[in-house]
Parts: C-alpha cells; sequence; structure tokens
C-alpha cells in the first residue's frame, strides 16, 4: 500500500479527534473493520492504530477495543497537561513539607553564614561530593543496613541522577534492562533519552513474579534488573526477606547487575535487608533526601560497587559535575545534627495519618495502598476510563497520574496513582472526596 494513503487515513483521524468530531471515549472501528472501510490491508489498520496510540490520541484495551483519548487533564509526569485551576490539589506529585521547614532553612542559612565556611560553599566539589560530604551520607546508611567506606558514595542532583548515572555505569545503548511492568516513571524517560530497552516481569500487591524474572534471565542478556523493594512505587508493595533473597540470586546465578531504588524505604525503616547487603558486588543502590527533608534540595547518592567507583564518578563528571556546594553543605550538615531523623520521623507519622483519610474516603473502591505509604493505586470499575477522571479532575483543580505514566506495557490498566503528599490534611481529604464524587457520577 503506498506510503500517501497510510499516511491520509492517519491525518483524517487526526483530524476527527482533535476538532471534536470523535469526541473522548469514543469506540473506534476494529482493526478489520478500519480495514474493510479503507480497503487496506489488516496489517495498515494496525500500523494506523499504532500511530494514533504513540501521538496520545488513542489507547487500545485488551477485550474492549481501541477508543479516543482525552486530550485534558492530567496524565502523571506529562508537563504538556496542567489543571486550569489557579489553586491545585496535587495528587499526582508528592512534596511533603512540614509546616517548620521554611524556619529550620533559615537558621540554617544563618549558621552557615556565621559560623560556616562559605569559601568552601563557594568553589566547585570534586565530582561524586567531598569525603567528609559523603561520610555523612555513608554514616547515614548504616541505619538502612548498608555499611561502607565514602569512597563508594557518589553524591548526586537527586534520584533521578542517580538512576541516570547508574545506567551509564551499567548499560550501554540497546542494552535489557529488567523492570517491572509498573514502575517509576523516571526509568522509562531515561531508557528511552540513552536507547535502552526496558523488558518487564508482572507484579501484584504481593510483590514480583521473580519465577518470570528468572525466565526472563535465561532467555535475554540482561544488563541490570531496576527494582523498588521497599514501598514499590505505584503499587507501594514491601518485598519479603524471601522475595529479596531470591531476586539476589537470580541476579548472581545470570550476572545481572541490580538498581535498587530505595527513594521511599525510609518510611518503613524495618522493611528487610537491602539488596545492596545482600548482593553488595551487583547492587547500585539509589536514593535520595527529595522525600524526607524536600524535593526542591535535589540531594542524592548512589552506593555504587568497588569497581563501579570510578565509572560512576566518570559519569557525574559527564552529566553534571556534581550537586551544589551550597546543598550539599547544608543538607550534610541536617545529617550530622539528627534534623534529617527527626524529619523522616515525622514523615513517617504524616504518611500513616493520609493513608488513613485514603483509606476512610475509598472505601468501597479498589484501593491498594501500604499504611505506610505517601501514594496509593486506585483501579477504576470497568465502566469508568481513567482519562476522563483525570480531565474532569483537571477541571476542578485536582491534579492526578493514570496509569499510564507508570506502565511498560502497550495497554496500561485502567488506574490512577494518587500521590497523598503534598496537599494539607484538610485539602487532601477534601481532594479524595471530589475523586470519589466524579468516579460515581461518571457518566459511562
Amino acid at each position: 500500500m503506498p506510503t500517501s494513503r497510510y499516511t491520509a487515513i492517519v491525518d483524517q483521524l487526526t483530524a476527527q479527534i482533535r476538532d471534536g468530531r470523535l469526541p473522548p471515549g469514543t469506540r473506534l472501528p476494529t482493526h478489520r473493520e478500519l480495514a474493510r472501510r479503507h480497503g487496506i490491508a489488516l496489517a495498515t489498520a494496525t500500523r494506523v492504530y499504532a500511530h494514533l496510540g504513540n501521538a496520545g490520541l488513542v489507547a487500545g484495551e485488551p477485550g474492549r477495543g481501541t477508543f479516543v483519548r482525552d486530550q485534558g487533564g492530567y496524565g502523571g509526569l506529562d508537563g504538556r497537561r496542567i489543571a486550569p485551576a489557579s489553586r491545585a490539589a496535587d495528587l499526582s506529585f508528592n512534596q511533603p513539607l512540614a509546616a517548620d521547614q521554611a524556619e529550620q532553612l533559615r537558621e540554617a542559612l544563618r549558621n552557615m553564614a556565621t559560623t560556616g565556611d562559605l569559601q568552601s560553599v563557594l568553589t566547585q566539589h570534586s565530582p561524586g561530593g567531598r569525603t567528609s560530604d559523603k561520610a555523612a551520607v555513608a554514616t547515614y546508611l548504616l541505619d538502612r543496613g548498608i555499611d561502607v567506606p565514602p569512597n563508594n558514595v557518589v553524591l548526586t542532583a537527586g534520584s533521578q541522577h542517580g538512576l541516570d548515572i547508574a545506567l551509564r555505569v551499567l548499560a550501554r545503548p540497546g542494552s535489557v534492562i529488567a523492570v517491572e511492568e509498573l514502575t517509576y516513571p523516571g526509568i522509562k524517560l531515561i531508557a528511552e533519552d540513552r536507547s535502552l530497552e526496558l523488558v518487564s516481569f508482572p507484579s501484584g500487591p504481593a510483590g514480583p513474579d521473580l519465577d518470570t524474572l528468572a525466565a526472563l534471565c535465561s532467555s535475554r542478556r540482561v544488563a541490570a534488573v531496576y527494582t523498588m523493594p521497599t514501598l514499590h512505587n505505584p503499587l507501594g508493595y514491601i518485598m519479603s526477606r524471601e522475595q529479596r533473597e531470591r531476586l539476589a540470586e537470580i541476579t548472581r546465578r545470570h550476572e545481572c547487575a541490580v538498581i535498587e531504588d530505595g527513594t521511599y524505604a525510609f518510611l518503613e525503616p524495618n522493611s528487610g535487608p537491602t539488596l545492596y547487603a545482600l548482593a553488595p558486588e551487583r547492587t547500585l543502590h539509589v536514593a535520595s533526601l527529595s522525600k524526607s527533608v524536600a524535593t526542591g534540595l535535589r540531594f542524592g547518592f548512589v552506593v555504587v560497587p568497588d569497581e563501579n567507583v570510578a565509572r560512576a564518578k566518570q559519569a557525574v563528571r559527564t552529566s553534571s559535575w556534581g550537586t551544589s556546594s551550597l546543598v550539599s553543605a547544608l543538607v550534610t550538615g541536617w545529617l550530622t545534627d539528627g534534623t534529617v531523623t527527626r524529619l523522616e520521623k515525622q514523615r513517617r507519622s504524616d504518611a500513616r495519618e493520609r493513608q488513613q483519610i485514603a483509606h476512610r474516603v475509598l472505601k468501597g473502591f479498589d484501593y491498594q495502598a501500604h499504611s505506610s505509604c505517601y501514594y496509593g493505586w486506585l483501579t477504576l470499575p470497568e465502566r469508568v476510563r481513567a482519562d476522563y477522571i483525570a480531565h474532569e479532575l483537571a477541571d476542578q483543580g485536582i491534579l492526578v497520574s493514570t496509569a499510564e505514566a507508570f506502565c511498560v506495557t502497550p495497554h496500561p490498566p485502567n488506574a490512577l496513582r494518587l500521590a497523598l503528599g503534598t496537599p494539607s490534611l484538610a485539602e487532601l481529604a477534601n481532594a479524595l472526596d471530589r475523586v470519589r464524587e466524579v468516579i460515581l457520577s461518571a457518566p459511562w
């Protein structure tokens, strides 16, 4: 079939979707029916729908068909979608803060100005951080079950930067990275940017399907397994010790590296041994203080095995040279004086209170969340489409994330990830009430 014919069908459907002739939620013809109507091959019809899907215009749902997607609302980490309300209740991104943190920052800056080594914060530190700053992080990590010398700690500008460093160290373009079918969106962004192949294995409320992971590692050359053993984002599960030990055994047997994301692990500090502790020779542990202290500080770290230290520092040098000297001085001061420990304790109490609100308001819905978690997974009734709910909520100033942002497979589940950490407690209860009402009043 000439390319121009294929392009004409794509352009026709695109125009009909964008001008409203095919409104959101419209069920499109089956692939066979589209082929019959236009006199094209079935494979070409499949290409047409694949093109529209890649453009974000349609979504295929197994067993139901292909539907026009809602172009409004908020789909997660997609900056093109914003809520029109001037003041939004953000349930799409966690930025937890305590009431007294602004004053803590003022006091810390005053102390730095009067007693600190200001010349030090005006100079550029070595890639990966100063030894004194890395020593503060290494001491902090002892309570997380990670015992490493400062040289094995590489400072980064947050967890996303840490993941990028880990993948620069472990993978070349075209490498296979194993991830759960639902995973942190940031790993998807890096993989796309660096031409890495994400190959998924299932997971659920009880954790990952490690039998499928083992089969995957047997059939493909997997460079690394990316996982979140404590408070998986978005499902919120915690791997058991047995699961952690088996994952370590699988990666050791197949000579895969492990990228362990511990960003939210501080919320459940007694959840089990870290994968780094179980397999230190092949695990890169990535975390930050974004959720425990403040997202705007952009301070994180990667713990790396001895053989990866030089490459990790080189990757930092290549990507950004290193963290801000001012931020490093501020955060390591808080690590050593106990401020971070106090804030983490506050966050744990706050997260539990917010989950209690969510479970109360969403009672009767298919809502899955760990009691210590700052987010939850809301599976919608079959008759209700996630993009429609996201649009309706955004029109009311409430931002949510659809499952698409987290899904590696072509067909995301019909669900929302609700981040609970940003609004005030009163705003959170009101926003969740609106989520409930919008779902119950949905027209299909």
